[in-house]
């Protein structure tokens, strides 16, 4: 009897601690209740300014947040350093991911506020989605709790996110690897509403592809041209560039989708019926995008004891 008493007490107690276990990795919409309570409005504020003063800072604020994922643990924020070389060379992000000072400066904030309890993390999920709402797009409740890495890499940073040459079984394989369904893909892709795009990036494709408007290309390579002016910009919707709406989609249909990536949701393939519903039912897209973006942010996070809380989200503490 005792024998059996001490298996069902030792059942009981690995049940215990699983169970403490999943709850603790689980994010949740009112993490900083106690521990940092005014933490939204801090971001929203800070968020709402920077739009405000660059428009375009919205998209790179969200934009982070993408190139952070497929993880979201603030690594893509890391300096290089004597130990590791960071991700911000990789080569989706050299040149191209901007919005650290923001980041710093909310973090600031925050740290003034509640002194090392707020992750990088969190602070980069939440600009996001204000980021959307300040540019007029659909809002969400963020789940937190994540922590912040303490390392970074760059081999993974340019493996794990897809390049803009990208074909789609290359997206929805992508995507699928890190638990995301090509509808999930079409609905996040969906952020090129708003932002822009260098040159290198889309030039390919305005001088060797057939599937794409003849006038809405004439008009890009005045911007870029065949050779030089690699940095030059152009909006990866040039309908409303600066308002989070459904025109990407819009554009798809007319064949106006900036990059090769772009147009290959809506080229004759599996996701043509989906760019049709959202070039349709704006509501529907909204509705998705906000699911699509939860779902992101949820990917394989930091949680409990694991990684840290940054003081300094460019460095480990």
């Amino acid at each position: 009897m005792a024998s059996l008493s001490f298996k069902a007490l030792k059942t009981c107690l690995i049940f215990f601690l699983f169970c403490v276990g999943v709850v603790s990795a689980q994010l949740s919409s009112n993490f900083y209740a106690k521990s940092c309570p005014n933490v939204l409005s801090i971001i929203k504020s800070a968020v709402d300014t920077a739009v405000s003063n660059e428009a375009r800072m919205g998209a790179s604020l969200l934009r982070l947040h993408f190139h952070d994922c497929f993880g979201c643990d603030a690594s893509i924020l890391l300096d290089d350093t004597a130990n590791f070389t960071g991700e911000k060379t990789a080569v989706p992000n050299a040149n191209s991911v901007r919005g650290f000072d923001v980041i710093d400066t909310i973090k600031s904030n925050v740290e003034s506020a509640c002194p090392g309890v707020v992750s990088c993390a969190d602070i980069l999920a939440v600009a996001a989605r204000d980021s959307v709402v300040a540019l007029g797009g659909p809002s969400w409740t963020v789940p937190l709790g994540r922590r912040d890495s303490t390392t970074a890499s760059l081999s993974a940073a340019n493996s794990n996110i897809p390049p803009p040459t990208s074909n789609l079984s290359a997206l929805i394989s992508s995507f699928s690897n890190k638990g995301l369904s090509a509808k999930e893909m079409v609905a996040l892709s969906g952020s090129h509403t708003i932002g822009q795009a260098r040159c290198t990036s889309f030039r390919a494709r305005l001088y060797n592809e057939v599937n794409i408007d003849s006038t809405f290309a004439s008009n890009l390579k005045s911007n870029c041209p065949r050779s030089g002016g690699d940095n030059n910009l152009s909006p990866l919707d040039t309908q409303s560039p600066t308002k989070f709406n459904n025109d990407y989609y819009v554009n798809l249909l007319n064949q106006k989708g900036l990059l090769h990536s772009d147009q290959q949701l809506f080229s004759g393939g599996s996701t043509d019926s989906q760019v049709r519903a959202y070039c349709s039912n704006p509501g529907t897209f909204s509705k998705d995008f906000a699911n699509a973006m939860i779902k992101m942010g949820n990917l394989s996070p930091l949680t409990g004891t694991s990684g840290q809380i940054r003081k300094n989200c460019r460095k480990t503490n």
